[in-house]
């Protein structure tokens, strides 16, 4: 049987800890929220018994998107069953390939669980992470694995080292400029902007290099864009274009998004054509 390693280091905000089955700490009734903590450690990759996890939530199925200096509170829902009751869960994010020394490790504080039923319970935890404290390389930006573990009240138990994955991104910002405004119909307009990300490793928002970029227009009064062109940004994130004045409008960048970058929009200039 595998555990993790004896003991808990913490590395920034990020509580490097083995579980065990815990103990509650509060108790409301059958059927009332539970509330518990942990401090010991617990096999990985076992199934004891008929217990069974049968679905986990992370930050509400959406990407984790962290900046340079923002902690982020990911909420986090595990929804189990067994033949007697479930008794506790549990949830880990982690990034590498090893589940015994990954490159970072995020737990939460605590699990609330409450029942759906008497086979049935859904536990909630928040997962904080501070990139100013856990995320000091941006290589760690991508899939991480979501570890899962669920406890029977008879003793059964279940762990998955990768119950699945979750994705966890670099923020990012994208600018606009159109010029000049007004312009006379005919005429060439300029349009520039950038497209930058957060670096966590010196706490800065850098250039996203050589990223295809969608200049977009919306005429005024609709409020649909549509592609004009696609651009790629230079090796310092910039763009840059010319396209001729027609109508009176929005002018925009658009970033579709890549695995460790999650997709932005500027928000929209407008030039006056005359």
């Amino acid at each position: 049987m595998r555990i993790r390693a004896t003991g808990a280091a913490i590395v920034g905000a990020l509580v490097l800890t083995a579980l065990a089955v815990p103990a509650a700490q509060a108790e409301e009734g059958p059927a009332g929220p539970r509330k518990t903590t942990f401090s010991a450690k617990a096999p990985a990759d076992e199934v004891l018994g008929d217990t069974k996890i049968t679905k986990v939530i992370v930050n509400n199925g959406k990407d984790i998107v962290l900046g340079t200096t923002a902690p982020k509170t990911v909420p986090v829902t595990l929804t189990a069953t067994d033949a007697a009751g479930i008794q506790d869960a549990w949830v880990e994010l982690w990034h590498g390939n090893d589940w015994d020394s990954p490159d970072v490790l995020a737990v939460p504080h605590e699990s609330v669980c409450k029942e759906v039923n008497a086979t049935t319970s859904t536990c909630t935890m928040n997962i904080t992470i501070d990139p100013q404290l856990d995320l000091d390389k941006n290589a760690l930006a991508g899939t991480w694995k979501v570890t899962a573990y669920a406890w029977g009240k008879d003793g059964d138990l279940v762990q998955k080292d990768t119950y699945k994955t979750h994705r966890v991104q670099r923020a990012s910002k994208l600018t606009v400029n159109a010029a000049p405004e007004p312009v006379t119909k005919g005429r060439k307009i300029t349009v520039t902007g950038k497209l930058s990300r957060a670096n966590w490793e010196t706490s800065t928002y850098k250039g996203y290099a050589d990223q295809p970029v969608k200049l977009q227009f919306r005429k005024a009064g609709t409020s649909t864009y549509s592609t004009v062109k696609t651009v790629r940004t230079n090796s310092t994130g910039n763009l840059s274009t010319t396209v001729t004045a027609s109508k009176d409008g929005y002018w925009r960048w658009s970033f579709g998004g890549t695995t460790t970058t999650p997709a932005v929009n500027a928000t929209g200039d407008y030039v006056d054509v005359r």
